[in-house]
């Protein structure tokens, strides 16, 4: 992808790998390709949308730009490119230690997907939103304190919360408790993992709207991570269909979801809920048959074992990503 003047984020051909261990004395004996040459850039005050089936990657994708695969696994591979351009100039995150990652930690935060196991159990809802004030900021105990107390009325909730415990809370407001803590630090990027997956449907439409309002208040910048294509849809500016590690089609949100291109993102908004009983027998033929494991990704184009279309050289053939229509599609044969 090119990279924009007005770009916050630029990722560059990011590969993630998990090795597989076995035997007496541990060896590698394979390993997970869960990220496959990701490309994508983020502008300043956009929201940029992943979907995708679970297992395809993009929560890696999430994670890795904010750098705490290595905390997670230390033998995760990380290769490629995450430019952060910074004020005082582009930083490579993929490149940073631990140490050197906390310098810009307050600049990327991540709200995660199940707001009941991110949030400590034994810790009141203000000492959650504050301790990111105690790492990145030398703020004093009062100024913390009203800080967290603005926080939690810009997320609708009353800063009498403060003292409560996240088990007095439904599903919504420990998501908004979540949006509260990663606000905190004033970053300029929030990645989303799935946000609203958890929540009821009538939650999930105050949470996006609640986040869509904060955004334009602070300008922030949204990666959202979801497998929902109409929820994408209502928050995203652009959005990128991820199958098995790789993107496979890019474009305006609008577009890519009125008129998606590539099969499996055909396929993909298929499954997408609709009222009209009539539509449903219109739309395109369902997935069939389970996502492949990353252990043993097909050779080729990935989908092809998946493919209404697919044809012999699909096997042998990866497809690269190519603008088509204003759009960029991994797919010679898709219309």
């Amino acid at each position: 992808m090119a990279m924009s003047d007005d770009a916050i984020l630029d990722v560059q051909d990011l590969r993630v790998r998990f090795p597989v261990f076995g035997g007496v004395i541990p060896r590698k004996k394979a390993e997970v390709r869960a990220v496959d040459g990701v490309s994508l850039t983020l502008r300043r005050g956009e929201t940029i949308g992943l979907v995708g089936e679970s297992g395809c990657g993009k929560t890696t994708v999430g994670r890795a730009i904010v750098n705490i695969l290595r905390a997670m696994n230390y033998r995760v591979e990380v290769e490629g490119r995450i430019l952060y351009h910074h004020p005082e100039g582009p930083v490579d995150l993929a490149a940073l230690s631990r140490r050197e990652m906390r310098r810009y930690r307050a600049d990327l935060q991540m709200v995660f997907q199940d707001p009941y196991a991110s949030l400590n159990p034994r810790m009141t809802v203000g000492s959650i939103i504050e301790e990111p004030l105690r790492i990145h900021t030398a703020q004093t105990k009062e100024e913390r304190r009203a800080r967290v107390r603005w926080l939690l009325e810009k997320v609708r909730l009353s800063p009498d919360h403060a003292r409560r415990y996240p088990h007095e809370f439904s599903g919504g407001q420990r998501q908004r408790i979540g949006i509260a803590r990663a606000l905190a630090t004033n970053p300029k990027i929030v990645i989303a993992d799935e946000p609203v997956s958890a929540l009821d449907v009538s939650i999930q439409a105050q949470v996006i709207n609640l986040m869509q309002d904060l955004q334009e208040e602070f300008g922030l910048s949204y990666v959202f991570i979801s497998h929902d294509l109409s929820v994408v849809r209502h928050i995203a500016n652009r959005i990128f269909v991820m199958y098995l590690g790789a993107i496979v089609e890019a474009g305006p949100a609008d577009e890519v979801y009125s008129r998606p291109v590539h099969p499996y993102s055909r396929m993909l908004l298929s499954a997408v809920p609709r009222p009209d009983p009539e539509a449903r027998r219109a739309r395109v033929a369902r997935l069939r048959d389970d996502l492949p494991s990353p252990l043993k990704k097909p050779s080729g184009c990935a989908f092809h074992t998946r493919c209404p279309i697919a044809r012999a050289d699909c096997a042998s053939h990866t497809p690269p990503l190519e603008p088509r229509d204003g759009r960029a599609v991994a797919c010679p044969y898709a219309e």
